[in-house]
């Protein structure tokens, strides 16, 4: 960290120049950096969330997950391709990016499916919509067949895109919602087991090893899917991954008789948990990203068996993983800020800007999703104490959130 008077400003290996521009851009908004007793961070950056726009704009909108991810620290999102139409043609892709051009405050990136209408049956048109998406994912839904996801490598290697894979064996589900541990045993609930998740990652990986393709695993909870990567990445194979915050900070444990802790893949075991931390650690997991998917209060309000799968976390990411992780000692601050700032916008080929966000990290609250700026309010961590506190956030020299006094 770069200090300056009472501000920290973290250093960012992708911008050598950052602490001193960030000093200027203050200067410029007029903000005088002897009144700051705070940190300062680039711009967070997520590869995974669902705005829901079009389509299900009652659980979101592109405004609304905007001004979410900007309260957050967030000033670049990767938005899923789960929408209506899905994105799977050019002419799909352009009414999202229309919404997104009228009404995003921050760099919004989408995605296009895999396959038309995410059926797993036929390519979507890759080569006419590789020039204006992020990567191609049919995330919500794993691809299950094996000459469809062969394809689709080949094909993505050709445009050098990336495939983000939901991992997802929908022969292994049996109708689960939960993960298949202790809590699912002791209230009487369907499991869904790990393999449903590893088993495709070992699929891919093979498939990766055959093409060469650029690979990225979506939101990891296993530790079998940590130790595949791990071993995958020693090969020399082109392959990232990410997690959630939620899967490093809490199990099955910790589950409740509410829709708020229900997101697919499910909280895991303890083992599960701290293999993820481990692969943190190490390198295995390269990105920190939310999954963040509101749903209506509604949908939401069903309890384990029939809620909605998702939750939302653009506006409780870092402030959960600074409480948790950070604070105890568990996971250095470089190593958290790196996952969220150089490490997604270096695997996805995203510009780097001089976006920032301003916070106190001192700063103590309860978690109170009636405060949330996203439509969705889904969170388990309701009712939380977290430490730390986005008071501002800048997107290409504007502010596009500030804390009220």
């Amino acid at each position: 960290m770069m200090e300056h008077s009472k501000i920290q400003i973290a250093q960012t290996a992708c911008d050598p120049s950052f602490g001193n521009r960030v000093l200027n851009s203050l200067a410029n908004l007029g903000l005088s950096v002897s009144n700051f007793e705070y940190a300062v961070f680039p711009g967070f950056c997520d590869v995974h969330v669902h705005f829901r726009e079009p389509g299900f704009s009652y659980k979101e909108t592109i405004a609304t997950g905007c001004a979410a991810a900007a309260r957050g620290g967030y000033t670049a999102v990767c938005t899923m391709p789960n929408l209506n139409p899905p994105p799977d043609t050019p002419e799909h892709l352009d009414i999202q990016r229309k919404i997104i051009g009228e009404d995003a405050c921050i760099h919004v990136y989408p995605y296009g499916t895999i396959t038309m209408g995410q059926a797993g049956e036929a390519l979507s048109q890759m080569d006419a919509m590789a020039p204006c998406v992020c990567g191609f994912s049919d995330d919500g839904r794993g691809v299950q067949h094996d000459d469809m996801m062969r394809a689709a490598m080949l094909k993505a290697k050709e445009l050098g895109k990336l495939i983000v894979a939901h991992c997802e064996d929908n022969s292994l589900l049996r109708g689960g919602y939960i993960h298949d541990g202790e809590y699912a045993k002791a209230h009487g609930h369907r499991g869904i087991c790990s393999e449903s998740e590893w088993g495709q990652i070992a699929r891919d990986l093979e498939l990766v090893r055959q093409i060469g393709c650029r690979y990225h695993v979506c939101h990891i909870s296993t530790k079998e899917s940590v130790e595949l990567i791990r071993k995958a990445k020693a090969e020399g194979l082109d392959v990232t991954c990410e997690t959630g915050p939620h899967y490093l900070i809490l199990t099955d444990a910790d589950l409740q008789e509410d829709g708020k802790f229900k997101m697919n893949p499910p909280l895991r075991s303890e083992a599960d948990r701290l293999a993820l931390i481990e692969g943190v650690k190490d390198g295995t997991i390269d990105i920190l990203a939310t999954d963040h998917a509101p749903h209506s209060a509604e949908e939401k309000s069903r309890g384990l068996e029939k809620s909605a799968f998702g939750i939302v976390g653009l506006e409780t990411a870092f402030a959960s993983l600074y409480t948790h992780l950070i604070k105890p000692g568990i996971l250095s601050m470089d190593t958290v800020v790196k996952a969220l700032t150089d490490n997604p916008r270096t695997r996805f080929q995203l510009p780097m800007t001089l976006d920032y966000s301003v916070w106190d990290l001192n700063k103590a609250y309860t978690v109170d999703p009636e405060e949330f700026l996203s439509a969705g309010k889904a969170t388990p961590f309701e009712g939380t104490t977290l430490y730390g506190r986005c008071i501002l956030t800048v997107c290409q020299g504007k502010i596009v959130w500030q804390e009220q006094a």
